[in-house]
């Protein structure tokens, strides 16, 4: 199999080291003086699942690995920021060492389409503490939201109960760039296929679509749209039908006969005009056509066009998933939880009020039934001797990727295998239960030990 090679989407390689926060170069030029080169290791996690979320899909792996294989301070970066205000008495040799910056450290990760809870990290770096810190940016930007992406559409798919979802948002989305990355993490969700055209070029993502209005408004009346599109694509007819009237545009669709594929519903009350259409449908003997709802669709508008016998085939979602309206902040972390000085690992943590970090290298370590479905997670420390699957595999050492990257169809495959899995009490779109994780003891013992530290140098200095 050809090897994969991960994909930015968009920005330039040279560029990718000021794609970061200012405070981030402001610490690295602090610990560059200070010359502080010791390995730290952050984790980034999810302190709290948002409303309505009871587990969440990873994704976004392949972008954090491309970016961190390829980071990287262009001459014209670097210029840039010697001449900034704040910079201006920055020793010169801070410059000259990002002429040569790479990430050189090690990072491990859950795999993309992996179920995780709050608190479980997703991925730990551990690298020269510059290295570490300036990365982070980018990467909780890119994990965060497609993770938030992949699991509102999982979500939108599971209440789909077995219809095709697609993706219609690119034109929602927060910028042409968002929509390729939301179509991405989309698929990895569960969607069939998108409408974005750069999203099934870069990711082989099929590309799906029907027409719009303004087809229909351009000719002189409805049934001349129809035939036109038919002549151009006769074997793949899709026809929007409430541009004027629904179940007018129903009966003009049929007279299409047999080689309608199917008609697209874009507003009003679904239930009722999606019942109807069947029936005009059916009366014609187009039952195999197939009827594709759109409009402000969600989760909740989806679940109850089903659980009234909506006879709808597929849904086509835009705003709701690609912004994930009704979560659209999904709140990710990434903090220090272990520094290495003088040969020593010395436990890191922040214990301020409601944001509590536990310390150390972590492991999550996941428990199966004879069935292989989930039972509970227990976060323990690396190397800790727990029962269950760990879930952290290595996908960098030493700057370099350790890790095959899966396609684009097998990350989907991986987040639908682990939702088959998961219990269905923990699925549920409302009032799901809390699914079982826990800290080991020893990782407990950990936290209150270096809390104790903590504690007594802040009352001694």
């Amino acid at each position: 199999m050809k090897e994969l090679k991960p994909k930015s989407l968009f920005l330039k390689e040279d560029s990718l080291g000021i794609v970061t926060d200012l405070y981030q170069l402001t610490m690295a030029i602090g610990y560059f003086e200070h010359s502080m080169q010791d390995n730290a290791t952050f984790e980034l996690f999810v302190r709290n699942l948002p409303k309505n979320r009871s587990y969440l899909i990873t994704a976004g792996l392949e972008q954090a690995l491309h970016y961190l294989t390829h980071i990287r301070f262009s001459a014209e970066n670097i210029q840039f920021l010697s001449q900034l205000p704040i910079f201006e008495h920055v020793n010169h040799k801070f410059f000259e060492y990002l002429e040569n910056f790479k990430f050189s450290g090690s990072v491990y990760a859950m795999p993309e389409g992996t179920i995780v809870f709050a608190d479980e990290p997703i991925l730990r770096v551990t690298a020269p503490i510059i290295e570490s810190q300036i990365v982070e940016t980018y990467l909780l930007s890119i994990i965060n939201f497609q993770t938030s992406i992949a699991t509102k559409a999982s979500r939108i798919v599971y209440a789909a109960k077995g219809h095709e979802v697609i993706d219609f948002g690119t034109r929602r989305a927060h910028g042409p760039q968002a929509g390729v990355i939301a179509a991405r993490a989309s698929f990895i969700g569960g969607c069939r296929g998108t409408s974005n055209v750069f999203a099934t070029h870069e990711l082989g993502i099929p590309a799906l679509g029907t027409i719009a209005h303004s087809w229909v408004m351009a000719f002189e009346d409805e049934l001349t749209s129809f035939y036109k599109f038919h002549e151009t694509f006769p074997d793949n007819t899709i026809l929007l039908i409430d541009t004027y009237n629904t179940l007018s545009g129903a009966k003009q669709a049929a007279k299409i006969g047999k080689k309608l594929k199917g008609v697209r519903l874009d507003s009003g009350d679904l239930l009722n005009l999606s019942k109807e259409v069947r029936k005009i449908l059916d009366a014609k003997g187009l039952q195999h056509v197939e009827i594709i709802a759109s409009g402000d669709l969600n989760e909740d508008h989806i679940d109850d066009l089903l659980k009234h016998n909506a006879p709808i085939d597929s849904f086509g979602v835009g705003t709701e998933m690609v912004t994930s309206k009704d979560a659209p902040a999904l709140g990710g972390v990434y903090k220090l939880v272990e520094q290495e000085h003088n040969g020593k690992s010395i436990p890191k943590m922040k214990f301020s009020e409601d944001k509590i970090a536990y310390p150390c290298k972590k492991q999550v370590f996941r428990t199966l039934d004879s069935n292989d479905n989930f039972v509970g997670d227990i976060i323990g420390l690396e190397g800790e001797n727990i029962r269950g699957l760990p879930l952290l595999i290595p996908v960098i050492r030493n700057g370099k990727m350790c890790y095959n990257l899966p396609t684009i169809h097998d990350i989907q495959r991986t987040a639908s295998d682990n939702l088959a899995h998961l219990p269905e009490s923990f699925k549920r779109l409302k009032d799901a239960e809390t699914y079982p994780v826990t800290k080991s003891q020893k990782l407990e013992e950990k936290r209150q030990e270096a809390e104790n530290i903590i504690r007594n140098i802040n009352i001694f200095h």
